[in-house]
């Protein structure tokens, strides 16, 4: 039997929502779980007095997660539906966990979004919708959750209500109508989920398992130039210098000269691919998504580092001087103002780098100038800003090469902010 298609789905939304059930039913329903398991997780949950967790414990395997009752890091487990077999990244609510959602979105090609019915859109809703849109998530299914939990139970009044409030949200933050499926759902009792039940007779759309078949597969993005980030470089014996690494765009062949920049020295490294593995084989081509390990002729472990971005000599990957970009602050203790210089983490590299101007203060909701050089900004900001890295890094413009114009902001020890790349002006 052919494999089936693959597709990386993010799980998002607000923290006390529901997401987490909703993917623990999930696993359970598709038959990822077995049942056994689950009824001693309920008589354990029963004994700790927190029996609605039950089934968000099987996917928060993690001991701390459990006694916390939050989701603390992005796991990733797998079901199948008809059409697709299917990975699930779970993003943590929370804003320290934010990094682990940027991470975890950027690789997504669908997101589901929790949105609890009788909470409505709540100020995390709207800044995961953000987030997902400005991360270039393009399809998402909005799990309208805990229905069960309305007055009266399963209401469609209500259903009606929150669906209008999150559609002129995604509305507002540019999604459009085909990018988009509403259903009501109770993770906890199990509607809407894999099957329906009788409880909403007034339902006649698809279950969340059905709309998952409906998502499209992005294309994967081979006629981009190669760019492919160095995760970390081995030395093997007999063999020579291995760098490894996940290709984000473009095809990668054997005989192929590669370029490496930043490089530790100026302008770069150059090498032959030798020999491309995945998985312990050689093919003759690594596509996009593949995690390779590639022999590079005439380079030496020392020339290369992780941070690093191999492309082809014609094309090479963009050392930037400084770049424009478009950010959202998550999450700041105080203020940032110009001069600020906290960690910038896009792809595997990880670079300090300073805000030189912030240019516009952006509406979040509606991304309309809503003042222009403006002395700071705050939690939930979005701006215009101007960068400067303080060494030598590889970014690219959003527009041309999406996979490597995306980055996290972290300080303190917590993800600050999130943003894209829109312009680079070129190192010479």
């Amino acid at each position: 039997m052919a494999e089936k298609p693959h597709i990386n789905m993010v799980v998002i939304g607000h923290v006390d929502h529901g997401k987490s059930t909703l993917v623990g039913r999930i696993l359970l329903d598709t038959g990822q779980f077995p049942a056994h398991m689950v009824e001693k997780f309920r008589i354990e949950a029963k004994a700790k007095g927190k029996e609605s967790f039950a089934l968000a414990w099987i996917f928060d395997q993690l001991k701390e997660e459990r006694e916390r009752g939050v989701t603390i890091d992005v796991a990733h487990k797998r079901f199948d539906t008809d059409k697709y077999y299917v990975t699930i990244i779970d993003a943590p609510g929370h804003r320290d966990f934010v990094k682990n959602m940027i991470t975890g979105t950027s690789q997504a090609d669908a997101a589901i979004l929790v949105v609890a019915a009788q909470h409505g859109v709540m100020a995390q809703t709207r800044e995961h919708m953000f987030l997902a849109r400005t991360l270039g998530v393009k399809q998402l299914i909005v799990a309208i959750n805990q229905i069960d939990a309305t007055t009266p139970p399963y209401d469609k009044k209500r259903f009606d209500e929150v669906k209008a409030d999150v559609d002129k949200l995604a509305k507002s933050v540019g999604y459009k109508d085909e990018q988009l499926q509403y259903i009501p759902v109770s993770a906890f009792e199990g509607d809407n989920v894999k099957d329906k039940k009788n409880n909403m007779p007034w339902w006649n759309g698809e279950t969340i398992v059905k709309a998952i078949d409906n998502f499209k597969l992005a294309d994967k993005p081979v006629n981009l130039p190669l760019r492919w980030p160095i995760q970390d470089v081995y030395t093997i014996k007999g063999v020579g210098t291995v760098p490894v690494g996940k290709i984000e765009c473009g095809i990668m062949k054997v005989g192929q000269t590669l370029i490496f920049k930043p490089g530790v020295k100026p302008g770069g490294a150059v090498g032959e691919v030798k020999t491309i593995e995945m998985h312990h084989e050689q093919i003759a081509q690594g596509m996009p998504g593949d995690n390779v390990g590639v022999n590079v002729r005439g380079i030496a472990k020392n020339d290369i580092r992780r941070g690093d971005v191999a492309g082809p000599t014609d094309q090479p990957p963009t050392v930037a001087k400084s770049f424009i970009a478009q950010i959202m602050v998550l999450n700041h203790p105080s203020v940032i103002t110009k001069g600020y210089t906290p960690v910038f983490h896009c792809y595997t590299a990880q670079v300090a780098c300073r805000i030189e101007e912030i240019q516009k203060k952006l509406d979040p909701k509606t991304g309309e100038v809503k003042e222009v050089n403006p002395d700071f900004i705050k939690t939930g900001d979005a701006a215009i800003v101007k960068v400067i890295p303080t060494r030598p890094m590889v970014i690219e413009p959003s527009k041309k090469i999406p996979q490597l114009g995306r980055f996290a902001i972290r300080d303190m020890g917590q993800t600050v902010a999130a943003g894209v790349c829109l312009e680079v002006e070129e190192a010479k």
